[in-house]
């Protein structure tokens, strides 16, 4: 009889698990959807400004920043997916989500306001980042290698 109860409270706690994972991808894809419909607007609201069907500057890289919000939440929903389908999370699509959000940041910064130390650390948590993934990937090559965590 002891053996049931065990049994039963991981049973609910997976119910658990699996319900917020489902009501996060509900939001997940929200989120994402109102993101591309606001970047569908907002490129079609400055290019009806002169000069027309062209942007300048300081437009591309808020369209090009918006664009890559827009790829960090569908590599978000990826992930929640894969958790949700694989009761697993993988390592290598988390490092790329922060690859990307990393990437968009610099696509955004104002370079003159940004210190040389602020410079500095993106850049090396970045080639962190691209060398944590080459490993992970190398290391998914092995054949007794996992890069999951369950």
């Amino acid at each position: 009889m002891t053996s049931s109860k065990p049994s039963t409270i991981f049973n609910l706690i997976r119910l658990f698990e699996t319900g917020i994972v489902v009501f996060l991808v509900l939001l997940m894809m929200v989120v994402v959807g109102l993101s591309a419909l606001e970047l569908a607007v907002m490129l079609w609201n400055q290019m009806r400004e002169p000069p027309y069907l062209l942007l300048n500057f300081e437009e591309l890289l808020e369209v090009l920043g918006f664009f890559m919000m827009v790829l960090i939440g569908l590599e978000l929903l990826e992930t929640i997916k894969n958790y949700l389908t694989q009761h697993a999370l993988h390592v290598e699509v988390v490092i790329l989500v922060a690859m990307i959000a990393i990437s968009r940041k610099v696509i955004i910064l104002d370079m003159k306001v940004t210190t040389p130390e602020s410079m500095f650390g993106i850049a090396l948590l970045l080639a962190s980042l691209s060398l944590s993934y080459f490993l992970i990937k190398k290391g998914m090559s092995l054949p007794i290698s996992r890069t999951t965590f369950r």
